[in-house]
C-alpha cells in the first residue's frame, strides 16, 4: 500500500508509525508545509488514558514520550484576592516540539519519508497514493478540495484566547481568575518541562476590547497581561511566538465537525476531522486515538473503501461525547461571570462539573447544594436526567431552573 499523509503533526506522525509497525512494507510519505523544527504552541497536556493507548500500540515511542514529559500533580483554582481551592488529580505536559521530534525520529527510523516545506493547496499537488490522509489541521486545504463531500461545519466560540508560555513552572494544573474594570480575565496553566509552562489566557470579547488588547502591539500586551497576573507569575515573564510589534495572536476557538470523514481515497485525521475546546485538554489524545483507529482499520480490512468507512463510523461515534463535553466546558467559561463570585470550594466544584448539562440551568449555589447532596436518591435522579439532556429535567419547577 502507498500512503501520502498531509501534515506532520502528532496525528500524522503517529499514524505513520503505527502503519509501519503493522505493515512494514507500506510506503508512507509525509508532506509538511512548515520547515523542520517549526511549530506553533508551547506545551500540550495529556492524561493516563492516552499513556495506556501509547503503551499498547508502540511501547518504544511511549517510553520516550513519558521520559520527556513533566508530571504535574493537583488542580488549583484561585480568584485574585481569595484562597486557592485544590482538588487532586495528575496529568502530563510535554513541549509540542519535543513531542514532534520524538515522533519524527521514530517514524524515520521505521522508514517513513518526510518532506518539509511542501504545501498542498490544489488538486494537482495531491500526491498519487492508494490512501491520502488529511492531517493538516482545522484549516485543512485538503478538506476544502472535497468540501461538498465532507460538509464541514465550523462554529466559532465567543471568547478570545491566546496561547502563551512562561518560565514560571506551574506544578499543578492552575486556573487563575482576575476581575478588571472591563470584566473577568483568566488563565489555564500547566508545566510541560522543568523550566517552562503553557499559559493560555482567555476572556470575553467585551473584556478583550475593554482592556485594549484589540489594538495593543505584542510587547505591550504581554506587559499588560504580566501586570494583571502578577500575583500568579511571581516575577516571571510571559512569552509569545509572534513578533513584538504585531498584535498577539488572539483567536476564537473553532468548533469543527464534518458529516463525512472520507471522500474517495482521502480521509480526515485529527483537527482536520474534528476539534474539541482546549479547556477539556483532550486535543492531542483524540488526534492520536484517530491515528490508532485508522491504522487498525487499514491493517485489518483488505478493502480500502471499507476500511475508511469503518474508521469513519468508529471515530465519529467516539467523538460524540468529548465534543459534547467540550461544548459544555467552553460555554461554562463563556459564562464565567455567573460563577466567579462563588467561594473557592464552590467555584472549584462547579469548575470540575462544567461538562454537566444541568449546570447552565440551575442557579450556581443551588447546583453546589445538589452537588453536595448526590447521595440523596432524588438528586442522583437529577444527575441521571442531566446526563440524558437538559430537556429531561423540564419537569422541575421553573423557579429552580431559572438562572
Amino acid at each position: 500500500m502507498k500512503i501520502a499523509c498531509i501534515g506532520a503533526g502528532p496525528a500524522g506522525l503517529y499514524f505513520s508509525i503505527l502503519m509501519k509497525l503493522r505493515d512494514p512494507g507500506t510506503e508512507i510519505t509525509i508532506f509538511e508545509r512548515n520547515p523542520a523544527g517549526v511549530t506553533h504552541g508551547w506545551g500540550v497536556v495529556f492524561w493516563d488514558d492516552l499513556v495506556a493507548d501509547l503503551r499498547a500500540n508502540d511501547p518504544v515511542s511511549a517510553n520516550t514520550i513519558l521520559d520527556a514529559s513533566f508530571c504535574w500533580i493537583d488542580q488549583v483554582v484561585e480568584v485574585k484576592g481569595g484562597s486557592p481551592a485544590r482538588g487532586g488529580g495528575t496529568g502530563y505536559g510535554i513541549g509540542r516540539q519535543t513531542l514532534l521530534d520524538i515522533l519524527r525520529r521514530r517514524a524515520t527510523d521505521l522508514g517513513v519519508a518526510i518532506r518539509y516545506e511542501h504545501e498542498i493547496t490544489g488538486p494537482s499537488q495531491v500526491p498519487d497514493a492508494d490512501v491520502v490522509v488529511a492531517a493538516d489541521g482545522v484549516g485543512s486545504h485538503l478538506r476544502r478540495l472535497h468540501e461538498d463531500t465532507f460538509e464541514p461545519h465550523i462554529e466559532p466560540g465567543r471568547n478570545k484566547y491566546v496561547w502563551l508560555g512562561t518560565s514560571r513552572v506551574f506544578e499543578a494544573f492552575t486556573f487563575g481568575l482576575v476581575p478588571t474594570e472591563a470584566g473577568w480575565i483568566w488563565f489555564h496553566a500547566y508545566g510541560y518541562s522543568p523550566t517552562m509552562s503553557t499559559f493560555i489566557v482567555e476572556c470575553s470579547p467585551q473584556t478583550w476590547q475593554g482592556l485594549g488588547f484589540d489594538r495593543m502591539p505584542g510587547d505591550e500586551s504581554l506587559r499588560a497581561l504580566e501586570h494583571l497576573f502578577a500575583d500568579y507569575l511571581g516575577g516571571h515573564r510571559l512569552l509569545s511566538q509572534s513578533g513584538t510589534e504585531e498584535p498577539l495572536p488572539w483567536l476564537n476557538f473553532r468548533n469543527l465537525t464534518n458529516r463525512k470523514w472520507h471522500a474517495g481515497n482521502v480521509v480526515l485525521l485529527g483537527d482536520a476531522a474534528h476539534t474539541a475546546h482546549f479547556s477539556i485538554g483532550s486535543g492531542t489524545r483524540l488526534a492520536m486515538q484517530d491515528a490508532i483507529a485508522l491504522a487498525d482499520s487499514l491493517h485489518r480490512t483488505k478493502s480500502i473503501p471499507a476500511a475508511l468507512a469503518a474508521y469513519e463510523s468508529e471515530r465519529q461515534f467516539a467523538m460524540l461525547r468529548p465534543q459534547r463535553e467540550a461544548r459544555l466546558s467552553a460555554a461554562w467559561f463563556e459564562n464565567i461571570a455567573r460563577y466567579a463570585t462563588l467561594d473557592g470550594p464552590q467555584l472549584f466544584a462547579l469548575l470540575l462539573d462544567r461538562r454537566s448539562r444541568l449546570i447552565p440551568h440551575v442557579p450556581p449555589r443551588l447546583y453546589y447544594a445538589l452537588h453536595r447532596a448526590k447521595r440523596i436518591p432524588l438528586v442522583r435522579m437529577l444527575y441521571r436526567w442531566a446526563a440524558m439532556g437538559v430537556e429531561q429535567v423540564s419537569g422541575l419547577p421553573r423557579r429552580l431552573l431559572h438562572s
